[in-house]
């Protein structure tokens, strides 16, 4: 086998002698190649099997076979057998393919092979992911993985990167006794050159976060028809400290009990500050809540909200008998009930003055609350960015500010940016379900139905269309 060249960002992957070593970075950075280099040399001087797997392999065409195929070409490396659909080493030891979402029995196979290399290991579900996990425990066998992260909220990146996000944001990589994760992006691959004209057209036209996923292995916290851009939540992140404006006003707990099987929210709100987001995966339902109502006294802040909705419609007497004798007022959140000010002419955020929104009323644009408190949110989420990045002020009350404290901001981020307005024929502003969500793969957004919940005006709200406008408390 000739001597191969290869990044010196990768020499620690090398060197490793982790169980699971996982290489995550953008376009450019040279991470399959390397790892395709890197395994034959393992395969002919180990004699060792090596599975090549990935969440979806409908052909040989979808595996890294042709790649490894046109390294050993390249590089005039001898010794090995080529076929259409397999690589064996003369001396022994080969390669093999296998998609895991069709056939979950090709996971457990792994367990036979001393190398596995998981390409694309983004896409991976968590019943892969549980199932592979477990069949790498032969002496000296290693799991490989390679790809570029998806959402914060995705199970590979649950797993294998948020919970070491601190350490590979400021290292580069983490290492305990079970890990080695190293970040990898075209900054390390002294090959890159000839991407450079395309990575430097992409900065240019895409946008701050799409480019920051392909190019710089970020998180892709955004989607098309997405309500709130990435880079406008970037934007919001400490706000109140870059342009500054003052944090005053209640405070406000919201709380999403959600259904069984999913993470249950909590989002505390000072003024026009989100100070924390918080999920809770353990317990029942009232555990849940009483986790919730718990936080909320002991920030003493002056309101609660949770949704009402389904399971939440049986936790009035709970919340009532928690905060009885307290100065804590409890609302019970309806979605589905008709917009907040009815009469009320929407006003649209700068560059959007000569919209036909600024002609209609809140109920004529809005399809349900809450539409009207995520179109809330996203106004101020967007007013934030211009006054950040171009100066343009509104009042604070028209504003929010994400505190970089924040024990889940990236799961926060994650899920704000990920929530798609759904088209109907009235042309009204309608946001998409949870349960239309699942169906496409979009997961729960227990935190930012939090977050729009807590935006709520502690007034005795009538939800009938003919009512008078309340008299509301400044939500700021």
């Amino acid at each position: 086998m000739p001597k191969i060249q290869l990044p010196a960002s990768f020499e620690r992957v090398m060197r490793s002698k982790c169980k699971f070593i996982v290489v995550i970075g953008g376009r450019g950075s040279g991470k399959s190649e390397s790892m395709g280099r890197m395994l034959p040399m393992r395969c002919q001087t180990e004699k060792a099997d090596i599975l090549c797997g990935r969440e979806y392999q409908n052909t040989i065409d979808d595996s890294v076979h042709k790649l490894i195929k046109e390294i050993l070409e390249k590089e005039n490396v001898s010794g090995f057998r080529i076929t259409d659909k397999k690589i064996d080493c003369l001396t022994g030891g080969n390669f093999r393919y296998k998609g895991f979402a069709k056939n979950p029995e090709n996971v457990k196979s792994a367990q036979g092979f001393k190398y596995s290399w998981i390409e694309e290991a983004q896409s991976l579900s968590q019943q892969s992911i549980d199932d592979l996990l477990p069949t790498i425990r032969a002496s000296e066998s290693q799991l490989f993985f390679t790809g570029n992260p998806g959402a914060s909220t995705d199970p590979f990146s649950k797993r294998f990167i948020t919970p070491y996000l601190q350490h590979l944001l400021r290292d580069g990589y983490y290492e305990d006794d079970l890990h080695l994760i190293v970040f990898m992006n075209w900054r390390d691959n002294p090959w890159h050159k000839e991407l450079e004209p395309q990575r430097l057209w992409d900065k240019e036209h895409l946008s701050d976060a799409k480019y920051s996923h392909i190019w710089e292995g970020d998180f892709s916290d955004e989607i098309d028809d997405a309500i709130i851009k990435a880079e406008w939540f970037d934007s919001c992140v400490d706000a109140h400290l870059e342009i500054p404006f003052p944090i005053r006003g209640s405070e406000f707990v919201a709380h999403d009990p959600a259904d069984s099987g999913d993470a249950r929210g909590l989002v505390h709100r000072h003024g026009s500050l989100i100070k924390e987001a918080l999920s809770n995966v353990t317990g029942d339902v009232n555990e849940a809540c009483d986790w919730a109502t718990d936080y909320t006294i002991a920030v003493r802040a002056n309101h609660f909200i949770w949704d009402g909705v389904g399971i939440g419609l049986s936790l009035k007497r709970q919340i009532n008998e928690a905060f009885n004798g307290r100065n804590i007022t409890a609302t019970m959140f309806m979605g589905s009930r008709s917009p907040e000010f009815p009469k009320q002419k929407y006003e649209p955020v700068e560059g959007e003055r000569n919209s036909t929104k600024q002609k209609l009323t809140n109920l004529q644009l809005f399809k349900n609350l809450r539409s009207q408190r995520y179109w809330m949110l996203r106004d101020r989420v967007y007013n934030t960015h211009l006054a950040v990045t171009k100066r343009i002020f509104t009042p604070a009350e028209k504003m929010i500010s994400f505190s970089s404290k924040i024990t889940e901001i990236r799961t926060l981020r994650s899920e704000l940016c990920r929530i798609p307005r759904k088209k109907n024929t009235a042309d009204m502003i309608q946001i998409m379900s949870k349960e239309d969500m699942k169906k496409l793969g979009i997961s729960s957004p227990n935190l930012s139905d939090s977050a729009t919940m807590s935006l709520h005006t502690p007034v005795n709200l009538s939800y009938m269309a003919s009512a008078p406008e309340p008299e509301a408390e400044a939500a700021y």
